[in-house]
């Protein structure tokens, strides 16, 4: 199992990024003149700092410039940005884990010589993963029980007279797609005459490549999304990935997001329930205001043992194959648990602010659409529920 006890770089990171936090954004991220609009634009200096610090290269090995985080640091740092604002936390979580599995697995040499040197030495060069199909935004539910096949992608990439590849197709609800300065494209396309899917490169300037902002009000995930088309769009025959036809969407820092909401939301509350006084005393010394806060910490702290539990055995696969962990899908499991216990924790917390728990310009109302997000991000819980009992019953495998 996992120590309890963490490392010197990982409560170095810790320490310095909740210092970050508290001092830099905090303060910005919940001004009432920022919560009242519905419209709340990335913070995007803050962004920069944080790159500075080397946020947004966490999970990058150290050969190739980053700081080679593993999934638990990576935890620890996503909960940590998210208490002080949701999508500097969800789009510099999505860099990061993006840049390892691109730079690191995914990609040649030539291919790093490439495009590496621009992506470490920006701070604004952020990654997307374009894959979903506007297409899957119909599907209702999980096929339970029943043999699953995946829908066929419409994006299709084909050879041009020069060898460059022409992409046409179109993807929705990509992260990072307005900010993003490199996409990584699924694409149907014969190579070595196989049709299959496969990953290309392209920038966001390559000629053919258009990217529209998803408002933030019919936006169902954290950060910043967009909506991109491809119409005739040229990339070299060199930004085939040969390393893969698709990337695991599923990650424990999703979990880790989600708990920094609820940490955030509840230390609002514990710190209001020490000043405010009611009935001649604090009202954290009324039972019920106390039992709350009591069923609050609980629920948060478990929570995070479950996240961290996931986080280790993606760290430790061997850990699952000698049987010190379940062969579960635990990282799914730990955002279904995460996401419900968060918006409960949420909904608690801005009770204990009476009427001004509901107010536009106080964070509690932000806190509470945030987790409510978390109950309906990706396919939502409904569907991660059903295919971890399909897992139970030896359906599918973990």
């Amino acid at each position: 199992m996992y120590s309890l006890h963490l490392s010197t770089e990982q409560l170095e990171f810790r320490d310095m990024i909740r210092d970050f936090v508290a001092q830099e954004i905090k303060p910005v991220a919940i001004k009432s003149e920022r919560l009242e609009p519905f419209e709340q634009p990335l913070l995007v200096d803050l962004m920069d700092k944080a790159s500075q610090m080397g946020l947004r290269t966490m999970a990058l090995s150290e050969d190739n410039g980053g700081a080679g985080a593993d999934n638990l640091t990576s935890c620890i740092v996503a909960e940590e940005l998210a208490v002080g604002d949701v999508d500097i936390a969800a789009v510099l979580a999505e860099t990061s884990a993006l840049s390892h599995v691109l730079f690191d697995q995914l990609m040649t040499p030539a291919q790093c010589e490439r495009f590496l040197p621009a992506f470490t030495s920006d701070d604004r060069f952020h990654l997307a993963y374009a894959s979903r199909e506007p297409e899957a935004d119909t599907r209702i539910g999980v096929a339970y029980h029943q043999k699953r096949t995946e829908g066929a992608i419409a994006t299709k990439a084909a050879r041009g007279p020069n060898g460059d590849w022409v992409i046409n197709g179109a993807k929705s609800a990509v992260a990072n797609g307005p900010i993003a300065k490199l996409f990584i494209v699924s694409a149907q396309a014969d190579v070595g005459g196989k049709t299959g899917t496969h990953l290309f490169v392209v920038p966001a300037d390559a000629a053919g490549l258009a990217v529209r902002e998803i408002p933030q009000a019919k936006r169902a995930f954290h950060g910043i999304g967009g909506d991109l088309t491809l119409s005739n769009c040229r990339v070299p025959a060199d930004n085939l990935l040969k390393g893969g036809s698709a990337l695991d969407a599923g990650r424990v820092t999703d979990s880790a997001i989600n708990l920094g909401i609820g940490r955030a939301a509840y230390e609002a509350a514990l710190d209001y329930a020490g000043i405010r006084v009611q009935g001649g005393k604090r009202i954290v010394e009324h039972q019920a205001t106390a039992t709350k806060l009591a069923d609050i910490a609980i629920s948060l702290d478990v929570a995070r043992n479950s996240v961290w539990r996931a986080a280790y055995a993606a760290d430790h696969p061997d850990a699952i194959s000698d049987r010190s962990l379940p062969d579960l899908p635990l990282a799914a499991m730990a955002r279904v648990f995460t996401s419900t216990a968060v918006y409960r924790a949420a909904k608690d917390a801005a009770e204990l602010f009476g009427a001004m728990g509901v107010m536009r310009d106080m964070p509690l109302q932000k806190y509470i659409h945030d987790a409510y997000i978390c109950l309906r991000a990706g396919d939502g819980n409904a569907d991660a529920k059903l295919r971890i009992a399909e897992t139970l019953a030896g359906v599918r495998p973990a």
